[in-house]
């Protein structure tokens, strides 16, 4: 016993050793090819050049015009739900908020500058020069592919190695460009909010790799699988950003004016919904009639995740409101029964529940938007309406909207395949003994990767030595009690 134990000691130092020695050279690896890749391939577009003033006067536009005024708003949005809340939604673990937040920001700024060129090679490329060319919407898209490794981390989360995340993220994004691009330009499906080309792909990667990673005695680190008050709290920071700014997301890339404004109103309407119906789920399963605040900080959000591939169609604010009950419903559920079952019978765990979070409303978005674009008609969008919302131009003029609906449901399927065979064939990578990737035992623990701060001990609470209003307190009137005695007895 004591030599099975000294031996895996020995091998946990060794995978120390690799990870010590490895995400350092990766790092600096990785940003140099990055930087070369980007000297070589990428440059401003149009309107981000100097050259824009020219063109400008040209074509007799001014500065208002420049996509910068119509894109960056949302941008910001976008970029505060990847890093502040995607990264404090992961905060929820008693020991791993270092982990959460911190390698949440790392794959991100490592991410985001592959799938600038990952994505430009299929959709900015010039072809005159051979030059990738860059401007907001770029950077929004950037944003929008990191998301579904973001989204696949969560399955992962505590189990893996910084090594490992990176690994991911290289394949996931490399995969998102090409599943993005089948389902965007081949198939000619509409997903301006990602219910499938970002979630139903990165959730299912994530749980895939999830399973093929699948740990047996992972219930050694069951002390450590669990949330506190405080880590909760933080947690719930990040649902709040997200819930806020989730409309600027599925509206982001949309058409100026009308596809931007329905998508927003949409978006916002499934969200308000889906937050009334996951508080009343969760009241109503759990004992007591108490809210369990794991369904308050991931169901609350399932009604954006929905309404992103048919956020841009006409919906119609009901039809929002309704989808945003069902998923509701659909995801608190999840997490009450499915996620258990997942566990002990498929042998998937997923630490965040993102097959509540984003799986199933992923699919769930992805049918309601094939069935929204089936059923449209020029009645309801006008000719013109219904040529813009759909992109019926080019070789896809004499496209039908039956037939959009066909392309819409294809655009899921390819989601779906690339999601799981991707995880499958990456997860299968990711399982070589060399990644560094914790011991069974040393799961959802910071110290793993971290250099972690001493924790007080607890019952000595720290008391500030200056401007210390209670002790200031106790200490007066301490002192005019023991005036009024002495004042008393004389």
């Amino acid at each position: 016993m004591g030599a099975c134990q000294s031996f895996r000691e020995m091998c946990d130092r060794e995978k120390n050793t690799n990870v010590r020695l490895s995400l350092p050279a990766i790092c600096v690896v990785w940003q140099t090819a990055m930087i070369i890749l980007f000297g070589v391939f990428i440059r401003y577009d149009h309107e981000s050049d100097a050259h824009w003033v020219e063109h400008r006067k040209h074509l007799n536009l001014t500065d208002i015009e420049n996509d910068f005024y119509f894109r960056y708003p949302s941008f910001q949005d976008v970029h505060v739900m990847i890093f502040v809340g995607f990264g404090f939604l992961m905060t929820f673990l008693k020991r791993y908020s270092f982990g959460g937040v911190g390698f949440n920001f790392l794959i991100a700024a490592f991410g985001l500058q592959w799938a600038l060129l990952m994505q430009g090679w299929f959709h900015s490329l010039d072809y005159t020069d051979g030059k990738i060319k860059i401007g907001i919407e770029n950077l929004i898209n950037a944003d929008f592919c990191v998301a579904g490794c973001l989204i696949a981390y969560g399955a992962l989360l505590g189990k893996v190695s910084p090594v490992q995340l990176m690994v991911l993220t290289l394949f996931g994004i490399t995969l998102f460009a090409v599943e993005e691009f089948i389902i965007l330009s081949v198939i000619h499906a509409r997903d301006a909010g990602g219910s499938m080309v970002i979630h139903t792909f990165g959730a299912y990667y994530g749980l895939s790799i999830s399973w093929m990673l699948y740990r047996p005695n992972l219930h050694q680190s069951s002390r450590l699988q669990g949330s506190v008050y405080h880590s909760d709290v933080f947690a719930m920071i990040g649902t709040l950003f997200l819930w806020m700014f989730w409309p600027s997301f599925n509206s982001a890339i949309c058409d100026h004016g009308d596809g931007q404004h329905r998508a927003a109103i949409n978006t916002y309407l499934c969200l308000a919904s889906t937050v009334l119906t996951a508080v009343a789920i969760s009241s109503l399963f759990q004992k007591h009639g108490k809210l369990d605040m794991v369904h308050i900080q991931n169901s609350t959000l399932a009604g954006g995740v929905a309404a992103g591939t048919a956020a841009e169609f006409m919906l119609m604010p009901y039809g929002s409101l309704i989808v945003g009950f069902c998923c509701g419903v659909i995801s608190t559920l999840g997490y009450i029964f499915l996620t258990p079952f997942m566990e002990k019978h498929l042998k998937i765990q997923d630490t965040c529940g993102i097959h509540n979070l984003h799986a199933m409303p992923g699919v769930i978005g992805g049918i309601v938007g094939a069935v929204t674009a089936a059923s449209a008609s020029v009645e309801v969008y006008g000719h013109e309406g219904l040529v813009n919302t759909f992109d019926f131009e080019g070789k896809f003029k004499d496209m039908v909207p039956t037939t959009q609906g066909g392309h819409q449901a294809a655009g899921l399927c390819v989601a779906l395949c690339f999601g799981i065979g991707g995880g499958i064939i990456v997860g299968a990578i990711l399982r070589l003994p060399i990644w560094g990737d914790p011991a069974d035992d040393n799961c959802f623990d910071d110290e793993t990767y971290w250099e972690v701060p001493e924790e007080e001990e607890e019952g000595i609470p720290t008391v500030l030595q200056y401007n210390n209003h209670m002790r200031n307190k106790d200490i007066a009137e301490s002192n005019f009690t023991m005036e009024s005695e002495s004042r008393a007895r004389s």
